[in-house]
């Protein structure tokens, strides 16, 4: 019986385990897509409690926590104190096996504050107070927290209206880690309420300079503010939809859609998917014209539980895996940009595992030999992100695309406890290759190859491919 969690956690062979320790676990972090909050980086803030940068924001616990009968007031509560939330966190832990969040919660406790023990309730105030206590000392802090993963770029995500602000003064303060901003122009398509979307473009008007009342000068701003996107660093777009929209449309019909809903009027559905099309072509264009990588977060049915969502707003748990029907839009989509020759490098991300082998196909249809790998199949996302899921997406990718072009992970998280998920998904990757290797199905004397890849999937591939 192997130990929980020992230095072999997730590694079956020797192979395996040579891989990780000597080539996986030696490589930086590129993180470059997270939702870290740049103030926090820029502040180089030092959390008050565990419970702070642990659960807060962490809907991936709440919702395990709620499924084990927490009451939401120590969830997302303000009437309780940080160690009753930990305290029901770790009462849930227990009822977490077989989750990831169990792997999850143990690894960053054994990373970050060097804890070998088992959360549960008996040990939970020992654990709390140990990690307050390092907590409270300087190498704790966010900036440490980076530094303790040996984190060497970080992309957060950024509208087109933030200032920047934090990222300049995170620049000139001269610390290591790079961290770049990211351009996620969701609210600029985003036209289902037209009196949001009047407010966002006041909003973006504000903060370019550019006074908006046509479509045109929508355009005119966006471009100015993805200039200064470029300016302050960033390398990569991305865009957290629903599904692919690629409908056919027309200057002159794309001009009067934006007239109707910004004079407060709502637009028909054909009318609302015709405008998503023409915003997804426009920022394409405007991505491939400063060689940016673009992102697609696609297949989430977000929201779901109304009454929550009114009560506490969205990204608090109450999202899924949806089902979409949306191989032929995403064709079109990537096609039409191609056609062009304005198809920049992309990064394709499913929610429903169902679509891996349509994304993993789909990837080959517009590979042009410039860049290795241009069109990347996305590491698992979400609920996606754990062993099951990160296999599934490497075995689909191996068979129908080259896994060794893999760009690689990220966490995709709000955590500065969240860098572990680099070295689960390493472990992961090296598992499968060490398997194949003392199977006979990767040939033995091919193992300085293996060992290249490894490197490369976990850091090499990412710095080239984004040009850090």
């Amino acid at each position: 019986m192997r130990n929980f969690m020992d230095e072999n956690f997730l590694l079956q062979t020797e192979t395996a385990r040579e891989l990780y320790h000597d080539h996986a676990a030696k490589m930086p972090i590129i993180d470059y897509h997270c939702h870290l909050i740049p103030q926090m980086v820029a502040d180089d803030h030092q959390f008050k409690s565990l419970t702070e940068i642990w659960l807060g924001g962490d809907h991936y616990k709440w919702r395990a926590m709620r499924t084990n009968g927490v009451d939401e007031r120590y969830c997302t509560g303000s009437d309780t104190t940080d160690w009753e939330k930990f305290e029901k966190w770790a009462e849930t832990v227990p009822y977490t096996l077989r989750n990831p969040l169990y792997h999850w919660t143990h690894l960053e406790l054994k990373t970050a504050f060097g804890i070998d023990k088992i959360l549960n309730p008996s040990t939970a105030r020992e654990i709390y107070d140990e990690c307050n206590a390092k907590l409270a000392l300087p190498e704790y802090s966010a900036q440490g927290m980076m530094r303790r993963y040996r984190v060497e770029v970080v992309c957060t995500t950024d509208d087109p209206a933030d200032t920047l602000e934090h990222h300049v003064r995170t620049r000139q303060s001269g610390f290591e880690v790079k961290m770049l901003p990211t351009w996620r122009p969701d609210k600029a398509m985003a036209v289902e309420v037209p009196a949001d979307f009047r407010a966002y473009v006041e909003k973006l008007a504000e903060v370019s300079g550019v006074g908006i009342s046509t479509f045109d000068d929508l355009v005119t701003a966006l471009r100015r503010r993805h200039d200064f996107f470029a300016e302050q660093g960033c390398r990569l777009s991305d865009h957290g939809i629903e599904e692919f929209y690629a409908e056919d449309y027309t200057e002159a019909e794309i001009k009067a859609i934006y007239n109707k809903v910004y004079g407060g009027t709502r637009l028909s559905g054909e009318e609302i998917l015709k405008f998503k099309s023409a915003m997804l072509v426009l920022f394409g264009e405007m991505d491939w014209e400063k060689g940016w990588t673009q992102q697609f977060h696609y297949g989430a049915i977000r929201n779901n539980n109304t009454k929550m969502f009114k009560q506490l707003g969205p990204d608090t748990g109450f999202d899924s895996i949806g089902e979409f029907n949306t191989a032929k839009a995403l064709s079109r989509f990537l096609d039409r940009l191609n056609s062009e020759g304005k198809l920049t490098k992309t990064i394709l991300y499913n929610l429903n595992p169902c679509a891996n082998e349509v994304i993993a196909t789909m990837l080959g249809n517009f590979q042009d030999g410039s860049v290795p790998g241009k069109i990347q199949f996305g590491s698992g996302w979400w609920f996606l992100d754990q062993k099951d899921g990160m296999e599934k997406q490497m075995n689909a990718l191996s068979v129908l695309g080259l896994l060794s072009r893999f760009v690689g992970m990220l966490t995709d998280s709000r955590s500065f406890l969240s860098y572990p998920r680099h070295e689960y998904f390493r472990r992961t990757l090296c598992n499968l290759l060490g398997r194949d290797v003392e199977n006979g199905e990767i040939p033995a004397s091919e193992i300085e190859r293996v060992r290249g890849m490894v490197e490369d999937i976990s850091y090499n591939n990412a710095k080239r491919f984004f040009q850090f």
